[in-house]
């Protein structure tokens, strides 16, 4: 292959836009998978070529606009054969830690003995060598088909994880992705993990991002729920990228019938943040619960998209999301729910609220519902503002220093999404983050 296929012309001109390709045509023969992998691989770059990376002209980019945002391309990461430190804030609670370094998992750094009965663990790069098309499975329905930063994720992903959690099985333990970046030069990684969880199964997964400071490193990490009929999945994901990190996360799940599935994004780390979840509720009686705190500041840019897509009968979800801004940082929230025509007796609430500690913080929301069905419960709503001085005053006359003041209500404004979380430990971890970041704004 000496060029990127495409039947127009392409819109590729940034640096970035054309070190990609190029990157594409000298990995492409070292990445694992055989032909049917290959032919998902190439299908994903052709759409690149066709695309470009993301810009404002599009919709679902209008407010973080890829192309701006990312002038030029970081060396694609090689396998890092050392272990890592990361995930050491939720080391104390005991979960199964799977670490993946530069975008490779390192088996002699993660906990892989003794697993449950019913839990199987490889690694995303043994199992496209296999040529198992794992890229999209299960998932057409779910997967945005013209979303460039997911084919991007396709055409490059080395390795990750695969999971699988058998019909009724309870993983007891939660087990721990620990996405770290290391090294002092800029490099990019892409990886993409699978988790396919059995009818009646409990599991909770946990994901954490994190490098290093001042390394203006690139990540673009993509995780895959399946979740069968009547099983319960928590999912929390914690992006604590360096200071100048770009990262890009996409989850995309299928929820079956009569499961129940909660999501928590918690970002307070990265230069550019574009999270994004793309939920679907495909069969009856699904309750969803997907919740975010973003902690931002300086000049950060945090963008949480979000789609949850009802499309089975008497499904539940609720959106919560909280963003606190400091300094110049701006927080984007786009979420929508869409209920379709079979979706009825759907209940399904969303929220977005922004608290604003400088005159110079943004936040931009933009919630939609789009609506099919005729019997059905649905409701959006969305606040950014400052502090409330009348409470500030109210603790201060009390007693309270103001700043002690302003900060308990900052904490009680992020532990309304918190508070949900179901497991103390990491509830407790993530309300001491939220007070240590609290403490330095």
């Amino acid at each position: 292959m000496n060029a990127i296929a495409h039947p127009i012309k392409s819109p590729m001109k940034t640096k970035a836009e054309l070190a990609l390709a190029a990157a594409y045509l000298g990995a492409r023969t070292a990445l694992p998978g055989g032909p049917d992998v290959a032919a998902q691989r190439k299908a994903a770059i052709d759409l690149f070529g066709r695309t470009g990376l993301p810009s404002r002209k599009l919709e679902g980019w209008k407010y973080t606009d890829l192309r701006q945002l990312m002038p030029e391309m970081a060396p694609l990461a090689k396998p890092e054969a050392m272990a890592s430190l990361g995930g050491q804030m939720l080391a104390a609670l005991g979960f199964r830690r799977l670490v993946i370094v530069n975008g490779s998992l390192i088996a002699a750094a993660s906990d892989l003995a003794g697993l449950e009965a019913g839990l199987a663990i490889r690694s995303m790069a043994e199992a496209l060598a296999a040529d198992e098309p794992l890229l999209e499975q299960r998932l057409g329905d779910v997967v945005p088909p013209d979303d460039a930063s997911l084919a991007l994720n396709t055409a490059f992903a080395g390795d990750g994880v695969v999971l699988t959690v058998a019909p009724g099985a309870a993983i007891e333990r939660p087990i721990h992705l620990v996405f770290v970046t290391t090294g002092e030069r800029a490099v990019s990684s892409f990886t993409r993990s699978l988790a396919v969880i059995g009818a009646d199964a409990k599991l909770t997964l946990v994901e954490t991002h994190e490098g290093p400071d001042k390394t203006d490193y690139q990540v673009n990490a993509a995780l895959q729920l399946v979740i069968g009929e009547g099983a319960e999945v928590e999912h929390v994901r914690v992006i604590g990228e360096g200071s100048t990190a770009l990262h890009v996360g996409t989850l995309l799940a299928h929820v079956g019938p009569r499961a129940t599935f909660n999501s928590l994004s918690f970002i307070s780390g990265g230069a550019v943040i574009r999270n994004q979840q793309f939920i679907r509720l495909g069969g009856e009686g699904t309750v969803a619960g997907i919740r975010g705190v973003s902690l931002l500041s300086g000049t950060q840019h945090a963008d949480t998209t979000l789609a949850v897509d009802h499309a089975a009968p008497g499904g539940q979800s609720r959106e919560a999301f909280k963003s606190v801004l400091d300094d110049q940082a701006r927080a984007v929230f786009q979420g929508r729910i869409t209920v379709r025509q079979a979706a009825q007796q759907t209940d399904a609430k969303m929220m977005s609220r922004a608290l604003l500690l400088s005159d110079d913080a943004r936040a931009d929301h933009k919630p939609e519902l789009v609506i099919f069905a005729d019997d059905v419960q649905c409701g959006h709503g969305s606040t950014a503002g400052p502090l409330d001085d009348q409470l500030t005053f109210y603790l201060m006359a009390r007693g309270i220093p103001e700043r002690e003041a302003r900060a308990l209500l900052v904490q009680a404004f992020a532990a309304e999404v918190l508070d949900p979380l179901p497991h103390d430990g990491l509830r407790e971890v993530l309300s001491n983050a939220t007070a240590a970041w609290l403490k330095e704004h």
